[in-house]
C-alpha cells in the first residue's frame, strides 16, 4: 500500500512537472524577463502569450469579453485546478445566485460551502501605469508553471480572472516607448489618448459604462461571474511609499453595506501582513494616501454598491529606472505606514514581484476564507432587499444635522442619553416619514425625452441592475403610466447601487481641521445620475405592483418602435436629444430642415420641421425614439445646415474634448479636430463656423500659455507634427477673435471660459473677494468650495443656444467658473442666458460657502463683430454623462 501510494506520488509530481515545463517562460516569447530594465510588451505580444499559456495548459481558459474602442479583442484568463472546468458554469451560477440574494438563508449557507470564491485581478486601465498589464502577464506565468502547495491549493480552491483593462492603451504606449532604440531616450509622452476618446478617464465610466471596455468588464463583474473581490492594479504611490492599499480613509458613502468596510481591513490585513512576512517595505494605507470609499464610478468603487469588495492598489515603478526619494515624514512608522520604506533605487522588476505577492495574498485570503466571502456576499444582498421592502432611512450627514439645529432651536440642555440630547429628536428625524428612502421609481414612457431615460436604464442594466418594463398601462398613486414605462425597486440586492443613481449624495464636510482647508475629495462629492440626464422620474415610497415584466439581467433596452404617420411634413420635438440624431441624419440625406421660431402643436420653440426624408424619419421612430408628428409648415421657421465644426485639441490629448469626440460621433455631428498651429495660422472662418473648446487648454490671462511636454518634430512621425504647438494669448487669441468677428461662432466650457477674459469682454470673476488694497482675489477654501457635485441653475430657454431645456437645469459643477456681468454688457452685446437665484443651488454632494454662489452668471452669450461667443461655466458635456445639458452645446452646431 505504500509503495503504491510512492508511486502515486511521484506520478503527480512527474506529471506537474512536465506542465510546468510546457508552460513557455515570458523571456522565451518575449525575448526578455518581465520587469527587465527599458523593457516593455506591447499587447499584440501579450495577447500571443496568453494564447499560447492558456494552449499549453489546463489551468487557464483564454475567453473574449468584448471589442475595444479600436477593435481590438479584450481577453479574460480564467486559471483554476483543472478539475474545476468541468463545473465552470455550475460555479458562476453560485455566484450569481448568492449575490442576487433571492435564496433562502438555509440554501446560502449551503452554496457557499459547494461553490468557490471568485477573484478579479485586472492591470492596463490606465496604460502609462506600465507594472498593471506587466504584472498580469506575470501572475499568469505563475499561476500556470508553480507546483508549490499554496499555488496548487489556491487553484483547487478558487477561481480566478485575470483581464487586461486596456488592450489599445497597452499597443500604444508600448510601441511607442519602445520605438526608440537608445533605451535611455525611451519616453512615455505619446501623442494621442491613451484610450480612443477618454485617456485617463476610462476609470471614471464605471456607473455610465460609455465606453466599450467599461461596458465589456461591468457585464463580467455586474451579470456574468460577479465576484466577490475586484482588484484593480495602478500606480503610482505617495512620494516616499511604494505601494498604497486598503483599507482607505474616510468618507465612506453612506448608502453600502458596513460589511463592505470591514471586508476591506480583513483583506487589506492579508495583504499588508503578507509585504511584512516577505520583508517587502512601503506600504501605506488609511490617511496615508488619498483613496477613500466614497466615490462610485471607478473600477474598484463601483463595485462597493454592488456588495463586492473593491481592492485598489497604487504602486511605484517604471522599466526606466526609478528611485523611492526622500520623505522625512515617511520614515517614521505610524498606523497608515507601519513599515517605511528608505530611499534607494527601484528596479521595475521589484514592482512586478510586490505585485504578485499583493495578488497571492489575495488569493490566500480566499483560500481561506472562501465560504465567508460567497456568505457575505449573499448577506449584505439580503439585507438591501430587505431594506428596500420597508421603511428605511439612510443616516446621511444632515439628518445628524437636522437633530442638533432642532436641539438648538429648542432651547433644551441634557434630558436624554444620546449624547445629552432627548431621545425625541432622534425619532422626529430619523423616524420621520419624510426622510424615508423611495420603494421604488418609475420612469413614464410618455415623458419628452424618453430616449435619454432608456440610455439611463442601460446604464443601470449595464451594471447589472434590475429593471422591470410594463406591458400595459397601469396606475400608482392615482397617476396612470402607459405601456413600456420602466420600474426600478429598490428591493434587490444591488439597491445601493439604485439609491446611489436616483437619490442626491450628502458629502459629509471634511476639513483638515475645523475653520481649516477642506479635504479634497479623490473624484466627485456628488454625481446622481438621474439629474445629470434630465430624465422625469416618479419616487415610491411605498411598495407597489402592476402589469410589470423583468428584463432578464443585462439585456439592453430600445425606445419602443412606432410606425410614421401619413403626413406632408413633420415636427420633431427639440427636448428630445435623439432628435439632433435624426436631423443629423436628414441633413446628410440632402433633406432640408427647419426650426421653429414659436411653440408648435405643443412642442416648443426650437423644435425640427421636415418636408420630406421619410427614410430618414423611419430609421428615427424605429431606432431612436424619436417620433415625428406630422404637421404643416409652421409660421417663421428657419432653414438650418451642418456647421463645419471645429474641436479644439492638442499634443497628448485632452479627455474633456475627448469625451466631446465620442459624443458628437455618437449623435452623428461631422466635426474636425483642431490644434493650436492651425489656429495660429489664421482664416479659420474659410474654414469652419462654429469652434469648440472643452474645459482644458486654454491659459488663464497672465500665464505665459497652455503649454505640455512636447517632442520636437523631427523626434516624431510625420502624422504628429499638425499636434505640436501651444494655445497662447499673443498668438492664438487675436485668430479666433478675428474668426467670431467674421461670423464664427465659439462654443466654451468649463475652464476655457477663460477665452472670455482674453478676449475682454466685460464680464467678472464672481468667486472673489476685494482686499483692503482693492484687488480682487480667488475666495480661499476655507471660505468657499464645490467639488464636482450636482447643482441646479436658471436658464433662459428663449435664446436659440438652449431651445429644448426646462426652466431649470441640473449641472455637473467642478470648480467652475462663476461669472459676474459688468453694468456695460448689456450694450456691449452679453447677456446672461443662465444662472443661479437667490436659493442654494446644491442638489447632491457638497458645496460649501454657497451664498457666494447667490445670483452669480453661469452661461452668458456676447455678440462679437458678426459672430458670437458663449461661455458655459458648468461641465455641461461632463464625461459624456450629463444627457439633460447636451443641447446646450447641439444647438449651436447648426447654421
Amino acid at each position: 500500500m505504500r509503495l503504491k501510494i510512492t508511486l502515486v506520488v511521484l506520478l503527480i509530481s512527474f506529471s506537474i512537472g512536465v506542465f510546468a515545463q510546457n508552460v513557455p517562460t515570458p523571456k522565451a516569447h518575449f525575448g526578455f524577463d518581465i520587469g527587465d530594465d527599458y523593457q516593455l510588451a506591447n499587447f499584440s505580444q501579450t495577447e500571443a502569450y496568453f494564447k499560447k499559456v492558456a494552449e499549453a495548459s489546463d489551468r487557464v481558459q483564454m475567453v473574449e469579453i468584448g471589442k475595444t474602442e479600436y477593435g481590438r479583442s479584450q481577453p479574460m484568463m480564467i486559471v483554476t485546478a483543472p478539475a474545476n472546468f468541468a463545473k465552470l458554469e455550475q460555479y458562476k451560477e453560485i455566484s450569481q445566485k448568492l449575490a442576487h440574494a433571492e435564496i433562502t438563508k438555509e440554501e446560502a449557507q449551503k452554496l457557499s460551502i459547494e461553490g468557490k470564491p471568485v477573484i478579479w485581478i485586472d492591470g492596463g486601465l490606465h496604460a502609462n501605469e506600465v507594472v498593471g498589464p506587466h504584472q498580469l502577464i506575470e501572475t499568469l506565468y505563475q499561476l500556470a508553471s508553480r507546483d508549490d502547495a499554496e499555488t496548487l491549493k489556491i487553484l483547487d480552491n478558487v477561481i480566478i480572472l485575470l483581464v487586461h483593462a486596456n488592450p489599445d492603451g497597452m499597443e500604444i504606449m508600448s510601441d511607442w516607448y519602445m520605438s526608440n532604440e537608445d533605451p535611455k531616450k525611451r519616453n512615455q509622452n505619446i501623442p494621442i489618448l491613451y484610450q480612443k476618446y477618454v485617456g485617463h478617464d476610462n476609470n471614471r465610466d464605471f456607473y455610465m459604462n460609455n465606453m466599450s471596455e467599461a461596458a465589456n468588464m461591468s457585464l463580467q463583474q455586474y451579470v456574468e461571474w460577479i465576484p466577490q473581490v475586484i482588484y484593480n492594479h495602478h500606480q503610482t504611490a505617495p512620494a516616499g511609499a511604494v505601494v498604497a492599499g486598503p483599507p482607505y480613509r474616510d468618507p465612506f458613502n453612506h448608502v453600502f453595506d458596513p460589511l463592505i468596510i470591514t471586508s476591506l481591513d480583513a483583506v487589506g490585513a492579508a495583504m499588508i501582513n503578507r509585504m511584512n512576512q516577505e520583508d517587502k517595505p512601503g506600504y501605506t494605507r488609511l490617511d496615508g494616501s488619498v483613496f477613500s470609499t466614497w466615490w462610485n464610478g471607478g473600477l474598484r468603487t463601483t463595485p462597493y454598491y454592488h456588495n463586492i469588495i473593491g481592492i485598489l492598489t497604487e504602486i511605484v515603478g517604471n522599466p526606466t529606472p526609478y528611485s523611492v526619494p526622500l520623505v522625512p515624514s515617511r520614515l517614521i512608522p505610524n498606523n497608515g505606514t507601519p513599515y517605511p520604506v528608505t530611499p534607494q533605487a527601484w528596479p521595475f522588476r521589484r514592482s512586478i514581484d510586490y505585485s504578485v505577492s499583493l495578488n497571492y495574498a489575495v488569493f490566500n485570503h480566499a483560500l481561506r476564507h472562501g465560504d465567508e466571502l460567497l456568505y457575505n456576499i449573499y448577506l449584505m444582498g439580503r439585507k438591501s432587499i430587505e431594506k428596500g421592502s420597508q421603511d428605511n432611512v439612510t443616516m446621511y450627514p444632515k439628518y445628524a444635522q437636522a437633530v442638533e439645529d432642532a436641539f438648538r432651536a429648542s432651547n433644551k440642555g441634557g434630558g436624554g442619553s444620546r449624547g445629552g440630547m432627548p431621545t425625541e429628536l432622534y425619532d422626529s428625524i430619523y423616524n420621520a416619514p419624510a426622510n424615508r428612502d423611495p420603494r421604488g421609481y418609475i420612469l413614464s414612457a410618455d415623458q419628452p425625452d424618453f430616449s435619454s431615460a432608456v440610455k439611463f436604464m442601460n446604464a443601470l442594466i449595464k451594471s447589472g441592475i434590475l429593471v422591470e418594463k410594463a406591458t400595459a398601462e397601469f396606475t400608482v398613486n392615482g397617476k396612470t403610466y402607459p405601456a413600456n414605462s420602466f420600474v426600478v425597486k429598490t428591493a434587490q440586492a444591488f439597491r445601493p447601487h439604485v439609491i446611489d443613481m436616483f437619490e442626491p449624495q450628502d458629502h459629509p464636510n471634511d476639513f483638515l481641521y475645523p475653520g481649516g482647508p477642506p479635504i479634497r475629495p479623490y473624484d466627485a462629492a456628488g454625481w446622481t445620475l438621474a439629474l445629470q440626464m434630465g430624465v422625469e422620474v416618479d419616487k415610491l415610497y411605498e411598495g407597489f405592483e402592476g402589469p410589470f415584466e423583468r428584463i432578464p439581467y443585462g439585456e439592453i433596452q430600445t425606445p419602443p418602435s412606432k410606425n410614421l404617420a401619413n403626413g406632408s411634413g413633420y415636427l420633431l420635438d427639440v427636448r428630445n436629444n435623439n432628435s439632433f440624431m435624426a436631423v443629423n441624419d436628414l441633413l446628410k440625406a440632402k433633406v432640408k430642415v427647419y426650426r421653429t421660431s414659436t411653440s408648435v402643436d405643443g412642442l416648443p420653440v426650437g423644435s425640427f420641421y421636415v418636408s420630406g426624408g421619410k427614410k430618414e424619419l423611419e430609421i428615427a421612430a424605429n431606432e431612436y425614439g424619436v417620433y415625428a408628428v406630422p404637421a404643416s409648415m409652421p409660421k417663421g421657421a428657419t432653414q438650418i445646415q451642418p456647421a463645419r465644426i471645429a474641436l479644439y485639441d492638442y499634443y497628448g490629448g485632452s479627455m474633456p474634448s475627448g469625451w466631446v469626440r465620442w459624443m458628437l460621433e455618437q449623435f452623428h455631428f461631422e466635426y474636425q479636430l483642431i490644434f493650436p498651429e492651425e489656429i495660429d495660422a489664421g482664416n479659420l472662418k474659410d474654414k469652419y463656423d462654429v469652434m469648440l473648446f472643452i474645459s482644458s487648454g486654454i491659459p488663464s490671462v497672465g500665464s505665459n500659455g497652455f503649454s505640455r511636454s512636447q517632442p520636437k518634430a523631427e523626434e516624431i512621425d510625420d502624422k504628429y507634427h499638425a499636434m505640436l504647438g501651444n494655445f497662447s494669448a499673443k498668438e492664438s487669441v487675436p485668430q479666433i477673435r478675428s474668426f467670431i468677428e467674421a461670423g464664427g461662432e465659439v462654443i466654451s466650457v468649463g475652464s476655457a471660459t477663460d477665452l472670455a477674459f482674453h478676449l475682454e469682454l466685460p464680464v467678472e470673476d464672481a468667486l472673489v473677494e476685494i482686499g483692503a488694497d482693492g484687488k480682487a482675489t480667488s475666495l480661499s477654501g476655507e471660505k468657499y468650495y464645490v467639488p464636482g457635485s450636482v447643482l441646479e441653475m436658471h436658464v433662459d430657454n428663449s435664446v436659440p443656444i438652449n431651445y429644448g431645456m426646462g426652466d431649470n437645469a441640473y449641472i455637473m459643477f467642478n470648480r467652475s467658473p462663476v461669472f459676474k456681468l459688468a453694468p456695460s454688457a448689456a450694450n456691449k452685446g452679453v447677456k446672461p442666458i443662465a444662472w443661479f437665484g437667490e436659493e442654494e443651488p446644491l442638489k447632491s454632494g457638497w458645496a460649501f460657502g454657497q451664498s457666494y454662489l447667490k445670483n452669480g452668471v453661469t452661461a452668458f452669450e456676447a455678440q462679437i463683430g458678426k459672430g458670437k461667443f458663449y461661455a458655459f461655466g458648468p461641465e455641461i458635456t461632463f464625461r459624456g454623462q450629463s444627457h439633460g445639458t447636451f443641447k446646450m452645446l447641439f444647438n449651436g452646431l447648426y447654421k
